[in-house]
Parts: C-alpha cells; sequence; structure tokens
C-alpha cells in the first residue's frame, strides 16, 4: 500500500524514484520490454541539471517517489535517448498500476503548488506547513490544503438486461460511455446521480448502489462509482454535454472507454452480471 509522506525522509535509506513533469506531460525511463518507470536518482538529475526531489510524494514498500516540475516549455525532452515524455492517459499500461498512480497524484500536487502560491486573501507569498501537507499564508495564517472534485460516475441498467451509455461531445471518437456530472455543494451522492441523469438524458434512476472509487488526475477529481437503475422516462439529451444516448446490449456494445477507467470497470462488471 503506498504511504503518502509529508516529510522529506533520510536519502540514504531505501530506493528513491522521481516524477519529473512538464507542462501536463510525465517523463519516465522505458525499458528494453516496453514497460516504463519512474527515474532514479542519477537520470532525474541529469535531465534536471540539479538535485532532484522538490516534493516528497510517499513510500511505496522501500521505494520512496518525489515530483519535480521542469519549465513547460521543455518540448525537447521529447527526443531523450532512452526516455518517452507524455501525458498520463499515453502511459496508462506502460508504466505499473501503482506508478501511473503517483504519477497522477505528482501532476496534481506540483499543479496545486503552482496554483496556490500566493495567499488568496491577501496576495503574500504563501510558505511550506511542516510535517502536513498544506501551505500557510505568511500574514494572516490562511491555510490551504491539497482540494479534490468529487464527481459521480454511473451506469444505468434496465430490467431487460441493457444499460444506457451517452456520447460526449467533446470526444474526438465515436465512444460511448457511462455517465458522469459532479457534485454540488449541498448534494448527498444519491441526489448528484438522480440529478445528472434526468439533466443529461431525461430518464428517472432510484436503486442506487455505490460500485467504487478511482482517483482520477484529470485535473484533479475523486470519481465515485454507481450503479443505478431505471425508473422511467425516454431518453432526452441535453445536446450540451451528451449528444447521444442509447439502450445498448452485451452483444451490440458500440465503442466503450479504455481498462484504465472506473467507467470500463462498470460496464465490465455489468457485462459479467449478463452473462
Amino acid at each position: 500500500m503506498f504511504q503518502p509522506l509529508h516529510a522529506s525522509p533520510d536519502r540514504a535509506i531505501g530506493e528513491h524514484r522521481h516524477i519529473l513533469v512538464t507542462g501536463s506531460r510525465v517523463i519516465v525511463r522505458v525499458e528494453a520490454s516496453g514497460s516504463a518507470r519512474a527515474l532514479a536518482d542519477p537520470e532525474a538529475r541529469a535531465i534536471l541539471g540539479r538535485e532532484p526531489g522538490d516534493l516528497i510524494l510517499g513510500r511505496l514498500g522501500n521505494v520512496h517517489y518525489w515530483a519535480s516540475r521542469l519549465p513547460d516549455d521543455q518540448s525537447e525532452l521529447s527526443f531523450l535517448d532512452g526516455h518517452r515524455v507524455g501525458d498520463l492517459r499515453s502511459l496508462h499500461g506502460a508504466l505499473s498500476d501503482e506508478e501511473w498512480n503517483i504519477a497522477g497524484r505528482a501532476t496534481q500536487m506540483l499543479e496545486w503548488q503552482r496554483d496556490h502560491q500566493f495567499c488568496g486573501r491577501c496576495g503574500t507569498a504563501n510558505e511550506a506547513v511542516l510535517d502536513t501537507r498544506a501551505l500557510r499564508c505568511a500574514a494572516d495564517g490562511t491555510t490551504v490544503f491539497p482540494r479534490l472534485s468529487p464527481a459521480v460516475i454511473v451506469l444505468i441498467e434496465r430490467s431487460d438486461g441493457r444499460c444506457l451509455l451517452g456520447r460526449n461531445r467533446g470526444w474526438d471518437v465515436p465512444m460511448y460511455s457511462t455517465l458522469a456530472g459532479f457534485v454540488e455543494p449541498g448534494e448527498t451522492l444519491e441526489d448528484t446521480v438522480r440529478r445528472e441523469v434526468f439533466e443529461e438524458v431525461g430518464v428517472r434512476v432510484d436503486g442506487i448502489r455505490y460500485f467504487g472509487s478511482q482517483p482520477w488526475p484529470f485535473p484533479n477529481s475523486l470519481m465515485l462509482g454507481f450503479v443505478a437503475e431505471w425508473v422511467e422516462g425516454d431518453i432526452a439529451v441535453d445536446g450540451e454535454e451528451v449528444i447521444d444516448a442509447q439502450w445498448f446490449g452485451p452483444a451490440d456494445l458500440p465503442m466503450i472507454p479504455p481498462s484504465m477507467s472506473i467507467a470500463r470497470k462498470l460496464i465490465d462488471d455489468w457485462l459479467e452480471r449478463q452473462t
């Protein structure tokens, strides 16, 4: 299990690996097998031109993970020998699941630090708080912690063995997926499921049950998965976020999300229950 750390460990103890981030991209070492891994100390030092380790992320077993940011315009890094520079989506499947999640943690933490360099109340520079993951204003003491944006994602099923999937306006490919939306202040998760489903496709659902969760670093969401049962209503897409939605059976599924997503896990779980 990954153990988050807030204070820098003794660098003489254990192994140390580094997640280097430039813009929204991550730099990894490519092995002969085609798989990828986080960078060792010498590799990170050679790329950065300085001692790596701006931010301690945590420990997995005996390996400590650090994050460092490079300037966002380091386009030449795409040509580093033996390395790969890519966004998190493209690196899924190359990195191990554990290191992919750690890389997602790194991108979120570095972005949070960059966006909170100054106090939102008075503009004074923030300072790191010892032994915790927080920044504090040196003038008025305002303290900020990393924020997550909770979102629900739901597979809607019908008693005839079909599920409802929608196509998002922003997708470049004709892919269909489960419905999702952000939680509003004052809502329960179940309220969000009912509201988002009705807003996006015009149907009513109930029998909502929790499925699982997934950290989703695009850019800082926590996806909370649910399964819900159709109660009433015909599909009427909103045309803004969802441009098409249909009921699908196991034998006529369209293009669906890749295995990295909780959306795919929801669909796979539904398929298994149908068979």
